[in-house]
C-alpha cells in the first residue's frame, strides 16, 4: 500500500461536493462526509471518481 502525496491531499477536494477531504489510512481512502463517499488510493494514487467511490455506513460518518 504505497500512501499519497501530503501536499497532493492538501490539495484534492471531493468532486461532487467540493469540500475536503480527509485520508483514512487504515482503509487507504479519502472520505468526504458531506457527500457520505470513500474515494480508493490505488497506488499511491487518489481515484477521484465518484462512480469508484463506496458508499459510507451511518457509523462510518460519525468517525
Amino acid at each position: 500500500m504505497t500512501k499519497p502525496d501530503p501536499k497532493l491531499l492538501e490539495l484534492l477536494v471531493c468532486p461532487l461536493t467540493k469540500t475536503t477531504l480527509e485520508y483514512h489510512e487504515a482503509e487507504n481512502e479519502l472520505v468526504s462526509k458531506v457527500a457520505k463517499l470513500a474515494y480508493p488510493v490505488r497506488d499511491g494514487i487518489p481515484v477521484m471518481i465518484v462512480s469508484e467511490a463506496r458508499e459510507l455506513k451511518a457509523e462510518e460518518t460519525s468517525k
